[in-house]
């Protein structure tokens, strides 16, 4: 317990503080987390017995964050405006997973494949997106979108377990969580609500509406993320994604929920500022 509130307090203080590092820092920190993350993705297909292609996958995810956050970044830099046509060398990388099977010898070619791309959409994507709400505001770099989101991702998580083990008797989904219940849910998704409407009070880049709808898309959207991550794991037979955070698991562990969260909060947020 005690070193798992220790990593928590370190874990915690170091993802805010990438909010206070500025813009380059933000995007650097959150797109080694994504690679990480594929990274951790890979090794537990490993570890099932499959052959995802690690090295060209990495480097398509990284390629793939690496182009879209430097789009945000080029405006302050005027003569590289034509630098964004770039983005489109990321087939190259992107194809050579497909050809570069064609000269390993394995039964399960496209499984392989297959299992390359779904670490891509699982992970680099969604920082992708999580990356993009630093500015969706269209007024530059806005760090209290992408902290809020992680508040009140944590809030519901927090506010999920205390319900849950409080008044938790109806099962969510036992075949995948057995410990998840209703009660525990909607407990979450109540308690980031009203963390929404507490940080409408500092943040005013949206209504307090807006800022609470996100909180409930996060709670609906986020206990599917977790749903998802789960599944997976219960089909490889792992219990831990990793071992990188101690008394947490990995980092898949502690990002399940952002994983299909951010991409839903990203479109919602993209309409209110368009």
């Amino acid at each position: 317990m005690r070193t798992r509130a220790i990593t928590g307090i370190f874990f915690v203080a170091v993802m805010l503080g990438s909010f206070f590092a500025g813009p380059v820092i933000f995007s650097v920190f959150y797109g080694f987390l994504a690679i990480l993350c594929l990274q951790e993705f890979y090794g537990l297909l490993k570890k099932a017995g499959l052959k995802p292609n690690i090295p060209l996958g990495l480097i398509s995810g990284a390629a793939i964050y690496a182009s879209f956050a430097a789009l945000f970044h080029w405006d302050a830099y005027p003569e590289a405006a034509t630098l964004h046509k770039l983005i489109f060398l990321l087939v190259l990388p992107l194809a050579a997973i497909l050809v570069n099977e064609l000269y390993r010898d394995t039964e399960t070619p496209f499984a392989n494949i297959g299992y390359t791309y779904l670490g891509i959409i699982l992970t680099i994507l969604p920082f992708t997106f999580y990356h993009t709400l630093g500015f969706v505001t269209n007024t530059g770099f806005d760090a209290h979108v992408p902290m809020a989101f992680l508040i009140m991702l944590w809030a519901n998580d927090t506010g999920a377990y205390l319900t849950g083990r409080q008044f938790g008797r109806a099962k969510l989904f036992e075949r995948h969580s057995p410990k998840k219940t209703w009660e525990g849910f909607i407990g979450g998704i109540l308690i980031a609500a009203v963390v929404g409407y507490i940080l409408s009070i500092y943040f005013k880049e949206l209504e307090w509406r807006q800022w609470v709808s996100m909180a409930i898309i996060i709670g609906i959207v986020g206990t599917l993320g977790d749903l998802v991550e789960s599944m997976f794991k219960r089909s490889i037979n792992v219990k831990d994604s990793g071992g990188l955070l101690p008394g947490h698991g990995g980092l898949l562990d502690r990002f399940d929920g952002l994983l299909l969260a951010a991409p839903v909060v990203f479109v919602y947020l993209y309409f209110v500022f368009n």
